[in-house]
């Protein structure tokens, strides 16, 4: 079983970058930091997806390799349209805004980035409340034999990550 604290861990990154955004300190700088953890949510989902599936996930940051790795594998992971065409981008945030002193993320990019991992992690599940899909007891109740008697006991956070992993064979 994939560890589901990938996905814990994308979810706090996205919430950080959030809090950056709306508090920016009136300095541009600190939005990188925002674009930072943004890119981290988007690498740690798909990190976490392609474990789900068994892969090996390989050391890079760059998201344009992972989401090929997901489409290759057959990760249960929705990539969105913006996820797929931004991926190029999402990876230089992860080292300029680190290491290049040059560097600013355009606020208008940084805006569109919000919502846009927002609606990659919210079609993957990765929030609080329970999935749509979970919402059909019967869907639910499958999920739940697939785990074991310790794990049932969970979130609906952790039931949506758990999802992610047997989408396959609940629907199966």
């Amino acid at each position: 079983m994939c560890d589901i604290r990938l996905f814990r861990s994308a979810k706090a990154d996205y919430d950080t970058a959030v809090m950056i955004w709306k508090n920016p300190y009136n300095d541009e700088m600190i939005l990188n930091n925002a674009a930072y953890h943004l890119q981290q949510a988007v690498e740690k989902t798909l990190k976490g997806a392609l474990e789900c599936v068994g892969v090996t996930v390989p050391n890079t940051y760059k998201v344009s390799k992972l989401v090929k790795r997901i489409s290759d594998n057959g990760a249960n992971l929705t990539v969105t349209e913006w996820v797929d065409d931004h991926s190029e981008m999402l990876g230089e945030w992860e080292a300029q805004s680190r290491y290049d002193m040059d560097f600013l993320v355009e606020k208008r990019k940084l805006d569109a980035a919000v919502r846009e991992v927002k609606a990659f992690l919210d079609v993957n599940g990765i929030h609080k409340e329970l999935r749509n899909e979970l919402q059909n007891s019967a869907v639910k109740k499958r999920l739940l034999q697939c785990l074991p008697e310790n794990k049932r006991d969970c979130s609906d956070f952790e039931l949506n990550c758990y999802y992610i992993m047997f989408k396959k064979k609940i629907e199966g």
